[in-house]
């Protein structure tokens, strides 16, 4: 990649959520600060490849940004009419509820102002993973198993339903708070995700992405002290991110859980982590974040994978099955069912999840896992192939087309 390519990905990856965050709070207009925003990225490629990329990359932006947007506020007023606000008067009617103190990133307004309950929940945590993580389209798409087109309207239509509902553009008081904290949690969790597990690319793991989404918790779960969930997710990104090591070999290749070196795991990591979950526990008991916490402390505490407690995962995996209807939760369930009770059990679980998960390349991929340990090669590598083909990542499907060579070996 050419190295200004490579100096606006990073730019764009580093300083997008927050650059956009602060020339709303300026313009005042969402539609407004991110058309000015993608265009001084635009503009960028070309003035970087002439002059050089700049020392401060995020400053140039910001001012690029400025200018255009003060070009487009300018423009008559039949236009500004069509750009839906997301900033009202209301602003400067007077204090804000919070001050930086209480909330200090400005990425948090624009976070909780885009989970705003006028919205649905799935346009909430599309729309802040496109405007506060900086996820581009395809990225949201393949966070919610769904398209690209069909994600690029879902934000179209949040975009609309913001303009008919006047949300404005500042902190939620102490009493809207609590209302708005399911669509944020699931929006930090979605982009850890995304951080964790990288939906596309040839890279694996996007660290920076899942060492904002921790911050970004650590920083609600501070502002909402009383709320036990926000300790539970910070605890069990925690507890996820400290395999982070261990998860790639020296060639950069995936390496499943169970064949992790765990002298690589971050001892610090899964030690706060353990202490946010115990906190959660005292706060409130552990609803959805937390038995997830609980299931990946399960696994942290484990010196051997043949130590691993199955029982007690299948056990929180029922409790959570019983509380979400997630099929990504079912899934997990499935693959903890197949280690206590042997892949049979396990590949009975999968029936019916292919409906609601079309997408998700781990569906098939486990399905052929089990296949291959009930000695059903044929079928296993009909599988792998499914998996190959919706794989998203480089790194996905270099695992996947070993497991399948191996398959197939095994089918002669």
């Amino acid at each position: 990649m050419p190295p200004v390519s490579v100096a606006l990905e990073a730019a764009h990856r580093e300083h997008w959520a927050r650059l956009l965050a602060l020339l709303t709070k300026s313009v005042r207009s969402l539609d407004i600060a991110e058309e000015s925003l993608a265009e001084a990225f635009a503009s960028a490629l070309e003035h970087w490849q002439r002059d050089g990329v700049p020392d401060r990359p995020e400053a140039w932006l910001m001012a690029v940004a400025r200018n255009r947007a003060t070009d487009l506020l300018r423009r008559d007023a039949t236009l500004r009419r069509k750009l839906p606000l997301l900033v009202t008067d209301e602003l400067t009617d007077g204090p804000e509820p919070h001050d930086d103190v209480a909330v200090p990133d400005e990425r948090l307004r624009m976070l909780f102002t885009c989970c705003h309950p006028a919205l649905a929940m799935d346009a909430r945590v599309a729309l802040t993973l496109r405007m506060v993580g900086g996820l581009r389209t395809p990225e949201v798409a393949r966070a919610f198993l769904v398209t690209e087109t069909t994600m690029g309207a879902r934000i179209t239509r949040a975009k609309k339903k913001i303009a008919a509902a006047g949300i404005p553009y500042r902190i939620p008081t102490d009493a809207e708070l609590p209302e708005r904290l399911d669509g944020v949690l699931s929006v930090l969790y979605l982009i850890f995700t995304e951080g964790y597990a990288a939906s596309s690319g040839a890279g694996p793991v996007r660290r920076e992405l899942a060492d904002e989404a921790i911050r970004l918790t650590r920083i609600v779960a501070g502002l909402m002290p009383a709320e036990s969930e926000p300790m539970a997710l910070a605890a069990l990104m925690l507890l996820q991110h400290s395999r982070r090591d261990a998860r790639l070999d020296d060639s950069g290749h995936l390496v499943l859980l169970g064949e992790q070196d765990r002298r690589r795991w971050h001892a610090a990591d899964i030690a706060a982590g353990l202490t946010l979950l115990a906190a959660a526990a005292e706060r409130g008991g552990l609803g959805f974040y937390g038995l997830q916490a609980a299931i990946a402390a399960e696994h942290a505490s484990a010196a051997r994978p043949r130590d691993t407690d199955w029982a007690a995962i299948v056990e929180l995996y029922d409790v959570l099955v019983a509380r979400s209807d997630s099929p990504v939760i079912a899934l997990n369930r499935a693959v903890a069912v197949a280690e206590l009770h042997g892949p049979g059990a396990g590949l009975a679980l999968l029936d019916g999840l292919d409906r609601q998960l079309p997408y998700y390349h781990l569906l098939p991929a486990c399905r052929a896992d089990m296949l291959r340990r009930l000695g059903r090669h044929a079928e296993a590598v009909a599988a792998y192939d499914r998996a190959l083909a919706l794989a998203g990542t480089a790194a996905d499907r270099q695992l996947i087309s070993a497991r399948r060579a191996e398959c197939a070996a095994q089918a002669r």
